[in-house]
């Protein structure tokens, strides 16, 4: 049996739909959609987020050198879908040891991506994007920028829209964000079957608990 959802928000308990309501309810946050227990990193976990994702399940193709897929992550039910998604990819760093990453794609208000950041959320927050980019990905062989925003001391964390919704990157440790920035990560759709992906997976990333 799967462990109960938690709120997007603060990884907080929720109060499940009854009679009276369709909705999860976080004490804090209010009606929420939930965050699901992960899926493993596998091609059964790869095809449950495909099948009920909603948002775009954004996956670097092909991934840097040693990197391997170690989970998914999703916020939503089975009456709303998913709402937001999360790859968790881990790897050597540019600086030194290992590195962890998750990219995120959410519906503006979901609040997922910031509670990984560390931020109060739900959202980067006004003024993220003033001034020039930090970063550049690829989305889909395009070019979306990217702005470094606030967040805990230990991850680095960028943002910024892609096909109307959110875009996260967020990094462990904080030296690791120089990854975003340098690797040229282009960002493919894994609902997109011909992309014809063959995944490596690793061990369950601990982050996609936090």
């Amino acid at each position: 049996m799967r462990a109960a959802p938690t709120c997007p928000r603060c990884f907080g308990p929720l109060h499940a739909p009854n009679v009276w309501s369709s909705a999860w309810r976080c004490d804090a946050h209010g009606d929420v959609l939930p965050y699901q227990p992960p899926w493993p990193p596998s091609v059964s976990g790869a095809d449950a987020i495909r099948k009920s994702s909603v948002v775009p399940v954004w996956l670097p193709w092909p991934l840097p050198p040693g990197w391997l897929v170690t989970g998914f992550a999703e916020a939503g039910d089975e009456r709303t879908g998913a709402r937001a998604s999360v790859v968790a990819l881990c790897g050597p760093s540019l600086v030194h040891g290992p590195a962890d990453i998750l990219i995120i794609a959410e519906e503006p208000g979901v609040g997922l991506g910031a509670a990984f950041a560390g931020l109060a959320g739900p959202d980067p927050g006004e003024g993220f994007d003033e001034g020039p980019p930090h970063a550049k990905i690829d989305v889909h062989g395009h070019p979306t920028a990217l702005w470094c925003v606030g967040g805990r001391d230990d991850r680095a964390v960028y943002a910024g829209e892609a096909m109307g919704n959110w875009l996260w990157t967020i990094a462990w440790p904080a030296d690791a964000g120089c990854l975003i920035a340098l690797a040229q990560l282009n960002l493919r759709d894994l609902r997109t079957h011909e992309q014809g992906f063959d995944l490596p997976f690793g061990a369950f990333s601990p982050r996609l608990d936090d």
